[in-house]
């Protein structure tokens, strides 16, 4: 029995981490396997809820200019795992808080799941899982992996 490749894409909250390297090998062999895309989603903390001066707004621009260019060489190599393997994705990097941004983007995606990371190397942070992938189990419109 033939499997028809899915049009709805895992989505993969990548950070440049040792943990969200692993999320990239795990999803690289599910959409392998399932013949689906993949949409990586980088998101940089942002709130827009702050009052700024006309030189910390300048300021702030620089900053946001020099994020995005560390996001998209964080992003390379994730990347490049995707495109050696022929696995059909797309990419973002976006502001704002990553529980809800990473739910809003899942339902634009329509996508099947969402795979993350977890972080913490002690016996104490294994058993934890982070206040993110926390807060996707809870509020994520899709089933949530959190890849050890």
């Amino acid at each position: 029995m033939s499997q028809t490749p899915s049009v709805k894409p895992i989505l993969i909250g990548y950070d440049g981490t040792e943990a969200a390297d692993r999320a990239v090998q795990f999803t690289a062999n599910r959409a392998a396997a399932e013949g689906c895309p993949v949409h990586v989603i980088y998101v940089l903390e942002w709130s827009p809820y702050s009052f700024l001066s006309a030189q910390e707004l300048e300021e702030r621009h620089q900053r946001r200019t020099e994020e995005l260019s560390r996001a998209e060489a964080t992003l390379a190599p994730a990347l490049r795992v995707f495109i050696d393997r022929k696995i059909p994705m797309t990419y973002e990097v976006r502001y704002g808080h990553s529980g809800e941004l990473i739910c809003q983007i899942a339902k634009e995606k329509k996508a099947t799941q969402i795979v993350l990371g977890r972080k913490g190397g002690t016996a104490l942070g294994a058993r934890l899982l982070g206040s993110l992938a926390l807060t996707l189990v809870q509020a994520s419109p899709v089933p949530v992996t959190v890849v050890p």
